[in-house]
């Protein structure tokens, strides 16, 4: 098995470029919203590295997305890591250097597409609060108030122009899946994204033995549970940094192991 020690990992050809040179310009980029918000986009190359869950090397560009940029309530809403084959050489650097602007471009989408499904959930919020006087509402109404006052605004005025005629019952609150807190501490954010980044992948494997009929009820059951537990982990706000730190590296060891487990099933074609 390679390591990233291990000198045998790097192909051995003179006209390939050292790892040191694998990496291109990132990105810094201002955004503001539809809503007004200010936000700041943050790309970087960060060149060949090891992925232990998959046991490769591979390219990564990281990206993550500061909302109320410039604020004290300056946060980061949106991180991905982006795996690209690791290729040595200086063309493999431009076509990087070209992904990066369409990186950029993308999550200035999902930001907005974010703000979308924000001003809808404020808008809901605002209507239950209106029939029910419910105090837990009002909590939540002014805690997004405080993180989101751009698009606040933009919800109450939407609400307002529509003057939709009130409903006869209450509104029940409806299931949405906890946001990522995204910390702005480095090494924090890398174990939030990396968790992100396995429970994807194990996902997609999982989709694949599932449509060959080679998933069976144990391991979709063991699976669900796992990426359940890393939503709500990946969600925490309340606990201490040590207890989240360690909570966040059992989860991402679990999905490590349930990932290679279901991978290896998907490699020998769905054999159990």
């Amino acid at each position: 098995m390679a390591s990233q020690d291990d000198p045998q990992d790097v192909r051995e050809d003179a006209a390939l470029l050292p790892r040191h040179l694998c990496r291109v310009m990132g990105l810094n980029q201002n955004h503001s919203s539809r809503s007004g918000a200010p936000y700041h986009v943050q790309i970087e190359d960060r060149g060949p590295v090891f992925d232990d869950a998959t046991e490769t090397w591979v390219r990564r560009v990281n990206v993550i997305a500061y909302a109320n940029y410039g604020e004290p309530t300056a946060r980061i809403v949106y991180g991905k890591d982006h795996d690209f084959p690791d290729v040595r050489t200086h063309e493999h650097n431009r076509s990087i250097a070209q992904r990066i602007q369409g990186l950029a471009a993308e999550a200035r989408l999902v930001l907005e597409e974010r703000e979308e499904r924000q001003t809808q959930k404020i808008k809901k919020l605002l209507e239950r609060y209106y029939l029910s006087r419910d105090e837990r509402v009002k909590r939540e109404i002014e805690e997004a108030n405080s993180l989101y006052p751009f698009v606040f605004a933009r919800a109450f005025q939407e609400l307002k122009a529509e003057r939709p005629p009130a409903p006869e019952a209450p509104v029940p609150a409806p299931h949405e899946e906890p946001e990522t807190v995204y910390p702005l501490d480095a090494a924090w954010r890398e174990l939030v994204l990396e968790i992100e980044r396995v429970a994807g992948d194990l996902q997609r494997d999982l989709a694949e033995l599932k449509a060959r009929g080679a998933a069976d009820d144990i391991l979709q059951a063991t699976c669900a549970k796992l990426l359940a537990r890393a939503r709500e982990s990946l969600a925490r706000r309340d606990a201490s940094a040590d207890f989240t730190m360690r909570h966040l590296e059992m989860t991402r060891n679990s999905l490590v192991t349930a990932y290679r487990q279901v991978r290896a099933r998907v490699t020998r074609g769905g054999a159990t």
